[in-house]
């Protein structure tokens, strides 16, 4: 009797295990959205698994599914099931594309990124923030980026220390998402690639993450186009993403707040761009919307207080000559 109640109870603390799949294919969606709609939520793994009880997540009635290509998809927290399936959109299916290879002549350009190691400058990643940056077209020339550069600030581990470049450095292993979108009047539209692009960052990578893009074919629109970093959190030494909680719950004489996580490793901001180009998205809330990082926009930020405007993004793209 005794083994029968222990593993009840078991059962009820334990993670319940969800995967996310394609609904023709069976494939797993790897890192799909787990949104609550109450400005919270989680990402679905590589494998597209993720973690949900009610006993974690208490006052979540509600779960929106949503991936690149894929209808979006809700579903109630009481009618959960081990697998949920996800059905393409269509008209967002990946073209084919053929192409021959050539030997274009072209020339390597690079574009800076604007490193800074200073806390104070720093943007402190949520899983619930999208952070995305313009770039215009300069050229009349056919142009494929070749790699984005991300700009990481290292924090020492001593603070008396933290302005020595020799000092030692806090572990992080964080996993982001990229995204690239066209320029729609300013503000980020459609996707330029349906691949699910990650990359993880460890304090061994220094001062910036460079991110090799060249096998998605990415060549610069005439009117410019953006490019988003999205935390989506802690993994393990092998990368893979953890379970954790994203966000904090402090206990008020109103009820309880919840306070999202913040992760390592930050993320500078500049004030050496001179137009502002930055751009923010609160994927977790519903109608939500791409708003310029700037004053007045719904933004409380020291940063803004401080004119820092803008992520400091590099790139590295060939220009071809003909």
């Amino acid at each position: 009797m005794k083994k029968i109640l222990f593993l009840l109870l078991i059962s009820q603390i334990s993670f319940a295990q969800i995967t996310v799949l394609d609904s023709v294919s069976k494939i797993p969606v790897s890192y799909a959205t787990i949104s609550f709609g109450n400005g919270n939520g989680i990402f679905a793994d590589d494998e597209g698994k993720f973690f949900f009880t009610k006993k974690l997540y208490p006052d979540v009635d509600s779960l929106y599914i949503s991936a690149i290509g894929y209808k979006n998809l809700s579903v109630a927290a009481k009618n959960l099931t081990d697998s949920l399936l996800l059905q393409s959109k269509i008209d967002e299916l990946d073209e084919v594309v053929l192409s021959i290879k050539s030997n274009r002549k072209f020339k390597e350009e690079t574009l800076k990124p604007y490193l800074d190691d200073d806390y104070y400058n720093c943007w402190l990643p949520t899983i619930e923030s999208e952070i995305a940056v313009y770039f215009p077209k300069k050229s009349d020339k056919d142009q494929k980026l070749t790699s984005v550069i991300f700009p990481i600030a290292l924090e020492s581990k001593d603070w008396k220390k933290r302005k020595r470049s020799n000092s030692d450095k806090k572990k992080f292993s964080t996993l982001f998402k990229v995204n690239f979108y066209t320029n729609d009047n300013g503000k980020p539209g459609n996707t330029l690639t349906y691949e699910t692009i990650v990359f993880r960052a460890t304090e061994k990578d220094g001062d910036a993450y460079t991110l090799n893009v060249e096998e998605y074919d990415l060549y610069i629109p005439k009117n410019g186009f953006f490019v988003s970093i999205q935390v989506m959190g802690y993994t393990d030494k092998n990368g893979k993403l953890l379970p954790n909680k994203k966000y904090k719950e402090i206990k008020t004489k109103n009820g309880t707040v919840k306070i999202p996580t913040n992760f390592r490793p930050l993320l500078p901001f500049t004030d050496k761009i001179e137009t502002k180009n930055t751009y923010i998205k609160r994927v977790f809330i519903n109608g939500n919307d791409w708003v310029k990082f700037d004053k007045g926009n719904k933004f409380k930020s020291s940063l803004l207080d401080k004119d820092l405007y803008n992520y400091g993004i590099g790139l590295e793209y060939n220009t071809f000559k003909d």
